[in-house]
């Protein structure tokens, strides 16, 4: 059996952030203190807020354990320049790490893994056995954070089960 570890998270804030019309990201960027990317990718910030490009002036703001109200702050903070909709109750996060996660998630992914075009600061928005992911690279320690929608945690769940017994 490949070495892979698969850790359900649930002690995340997650919000969607979209720009409201003639905001660039540039603005929305300075309004947190990071660079706000401009396509799918990640960029975090030193007070451990990051930014997860999923579309045409939309983000997924992500912060680590994150208290029941964080999404207030951020919503302050982008007031006038983005609409900030509180997504950690919808969202699950998988932390897939070991020398087998790359493999077990090429079996159901249709995009390239390799860190050569997918490290440090890459994102995706794509589908793992029908269910919609955002996938980024885990820059401590390797591996990947797949986030999804709770309701489909379970279904997922099996996927990565079915899919560690079969390598």
């Amino acid at each position: 059996m490949a070495d892979i570890r698969i850790e359900r998270r649930d002690d995340h804030g997650l919000a969607t952030v979209m720009a409201r019309k003639g905001v660039g990201t540039d603005a929305i960027g300075s309004a947190l203190g990071l660079l706000a990317p401009a396509r799918p990718g990640r960029h975090a910030g030193d007070d451990g807020l990051s930014l997860i490009g999923i579309g045409a002036g939309t983000w997924l703001a992500l912060r680590e354990a994150a208290d029941p109200f964080w999404s207030d702050g951020l919503r302050d903070r982008l007031a006038g320049l983005a609409s900030v909709s509180d997504q950690s109750g919808a969202y699950v996060i998988f932390r897939i790490t070991g020398a087998g996660a790359r493999t077990l998630l090429q079996r159901g992914l249709a995009i390239d893994l390799h860190p050569a075009v997918f490290g440090p600061g890459a994102a995706a928005v794509s589908a793992i056995a029908h269910i919609g992911v955002v996938i980024w690279p885990v820059t401590e320690g390797g591996g990947y954070d797949v986030a999804i929608q709770r309701s489909y945690a379970n279904c997922f769940a099996h996927w990565l089960d079915e899919g560690v017994a079969a390598l």
